[in-house]
C-alpha cells in the first residue's frame, strides 16, 4: 500500500474514532444532566454528615470519565504520517484510545515508548 493511501486510511480511521468519542461524550452529558440534579437534590434533602457528598462524588466520577475518554489530548501529537491518533497514544494506556489501540494491535506497549504521551492519564 502506498504511503499516501495509508495516510488516507489513517485519517478515515481517526475520523471514525473521533466520531465515536464525540457520541460517547454527548451521551455522558445527556446522562449526567438529570443524574446531577438528582444527586444534588438527595444531598439537599438528606444532607447527612457530609453535605454534597453524592453531588461531588458524581463530579469526580465525571472527571475520571473525561480523562479516560481523552477527547482531544492525542490530537496534540497526531498526524497521518506518524500513525494518527494511535501514533500519539500508547496501546494499553488508561484511556479509550489506549484500549482501542491495544485491541487492534493485540498487545500493550511498554511504558516509555515513543508516542506514549497522548494516551497517558493526566494527573
Amino acid at each position: 500500500m502506498t504511503s499516501r493511501r495509508r495516510q488516507k486510511r489513517v485519517v478515515l480511521r481517526d475520523l471514525v474514532i473521533f466520531q465515536i468519542k464525540l457520541a460517547i461524550d454527548g451521551l455522558k452529558d445527556v446522562v449526567l444532566l438529570p443524574v446531577s440534579v438528582g444527586a444534588a437534590l438527595i444531598d439537599l434533602i438528606f444532607p447527612g454528615p457530609e453535605p454534597g457528598r453524592c453531588f461531588y462524588t458524581l463530579l469526580r466520577a465525571g472527571e475520571r470519565f473525561d480523562r479516560w475518554l481523552s477527547l482531544y489530548a492525542p490530537a496534540t501529537h497526531a498526524s497521518a504520517e506518524t500513525g494518527g491518533l494511535f501514533g500519539a497514544s500508547r496501546a494499553g494506556s488508561d484511556s479509550l484510545l489506549g484500549e482501542l489501540e491495544s485491541l487492534v494491535l493485540g498487545h500493550d506497549e511498554p511504558r516509555g515508548t515513543p508516542g506514549a504521551g497522548g494516551g497517558q492519564r493526566r494527573r
